[in-house]
């Protein structure tokens, strides 16, 4: 699709902001360095950003044989975002100010038999509420809520549009959302949400091309493509997860047979632990979380079960690696999401090692595998990295209104969340494996 002039400016006000952020203070001449844009654009956009109170003027610096450059820097308090994180066994809630730096948690497990779209819907409201209490902001200082939740979603429409591990098709997430919290919403999915983190703050920031691959109950690839996200044209790229690993191999939630998923997601794993020692007691048949945490303690303390069944997985995903970086040739590889930050450096390294025994020699040489240094839960950093290009797409010059649809009307309390959403809210529940 073809982009518009607005579509450049809005991208144009968004790169310079994720600058700023990056390198508080910096002056307009090092943002033009850094972005690639003209003096003259940044210097109107930087004007346009300071109007919208999201940074502000800090000072001077000398410069070389000149006057004085004028410095900005983010303005943390001018605002605030929400990112959520819904992945297949929890929901995973924060809230930032506009350096991106985490004001509140809070979190709602979701067990068995509760993934249906409204009972999702309700943890939910519940965490958002929840961090809009803890952190005590103002309504009007959130710029808005960005959702993650796992599979395929039409970010115009607001629609899940497939999640296999929920069984979901065609949910409207958003409206359903809508009918319990009052700030604007955003979509997408983890794919894009730990890619984009990874842009801002992890190891793919100041690379051309990089891939992330989401470790967690789902599996999947974000992939930044020439130094931007890429989405492909229905905004599905990324579902490496549901490419062929084995033939005729482990049925998948998505109906097909032998996909990657189902051998290096953490039901993956458990199978391949089930498969090696059937009766293993880090084995605990209905809690991922707690089977993945075994498995790390035990391949810390040199249990052979344990190291085996990392060995085994590393050797399913270092083949599915080395497609990635046989067909893309990126800069760097991360691994992301819980599952990655549990296991840690032992699967790191297993991976390395089967990757180097199937990638071809030339892009191998070129690529990196690494851990996500991120050290809060990169999905819901992503997502809130949505809201705030949506903020800025939406609100854009000083006195523009968000569209209607993103601006959602309907009484409360004033927090923006409903009074029906403020007495179902409850504390952030605890956890045996770390977000993401």
């Amino acid at each position: 699709m073809k982009r518009t002039s607005r579509d450049i400016r809005t991208a144009n006000r968004y790169e310079v902001l994720r600058q700023i952020i990056a390198e508080s203070p910096t002056s307009r001449q090092e943002l033009a360095a850094a972005t690639g844009l003209s003096l003259a654009t940044v210097a109107t956009l930087v004007g346009e950003l300071l109007d919208l109170r999201m940074i502000t003027e800090v000072g001077f610096e000398d410069s070389s044989g000149g006057r004085p450059r004028g410095l900005v820097a983010v303005n943390a308090s001018g605002g605030a975002l929400i990112g959520v994180d819904i992945a297949e066994t929890y929901v995973h809630v924060e809230l930032f100010d506009l350096a991106l730096n985490v004001l509140a948690r809070a979190e709602e497990d979701i067990r068995p038999g509760e993934s249906r779209p409204e009972r999702v819907v309700g943890h939910v409201a519940a965490a958002v509420g929840s961090v809009v209490a803890q952190a005590g902001v103002e309504a009007a200082r959130v710029l808005g809520v960005g959702v993650s939740v796992p599979g395929q979603v039409d970010r115009d429409t607001g629609v899940a549009v497939y999640a296999p591990n929920f069984d979901w098709r065609d949910v409207p997430l958003l409206d359903l959302l809508a009918e319990h919290i009052t700030f604007p919403l955003y979509l997408d999915n983890p794919l894009r949400a730990c890619t984009v983190a990874e842009l801002w703050f992890g190891a793919a920031r100041g690379r051309g091309d990089a891939v992330v691959v989401n470790l967690g109950t789902g599996v999947g690839a974000g992939l930044a493509l020439g130094g931007g996200l890429h989405r492909g044209v229905s905004n599905s790229a990324g579902e490496w997860g549901h490419t062929t690993l084995v033939l005729d191999g482990r049925l998948c939630h998505c109906g097909d047979h032998g996909c990657v998923e189902t051998y290096v997601g953490a039901p993956g794993i458990m199978q391949n632990l089930r498969e090696l020692s059937p009766r293993s007691a880090l084995l605990h048949p209905e809690d991922q979380t707690a089977t993945i945490a075994a498995l790390a303690r035990a391949v810390a303390a040199n249990d052979p079960v344990a190291v085996k069944v990392v060995q085994d997985t590393a050797r399913y995903l270092g083949a599915g690696v080395s497609d990635l970086i046989n067909l893309l040739n990126p800069e760097v590889v991360v691994l992301s999401s819980w599952v990655a930050s549990r296991l840690g450096e032992p699967l790191l390294d297993e991976v390395r090692r089967a990757v180097a025994r199937h990638a071809l020699r030339r892009p191998l040489a070129a690529t990196e595998i690494v851990l996500s240094p991120i050290p809060t839960d990169p999905v819901s950093l992503g997502a809130a990295t949505f809201a705030l290009e949506g903020a800025l797409q939406s609100v854009g010059l000083r006195g523009s209104k968000r569209p209607s649809k993103e601006t959602n009307t309907q009484a409360g309390t004033g927090n923006g969340i409903t009074d029906d959403t403020i007495r179902r809210t409850t504390p952030a529940r605890s956890r045996t494996a770390p977000p993401s």
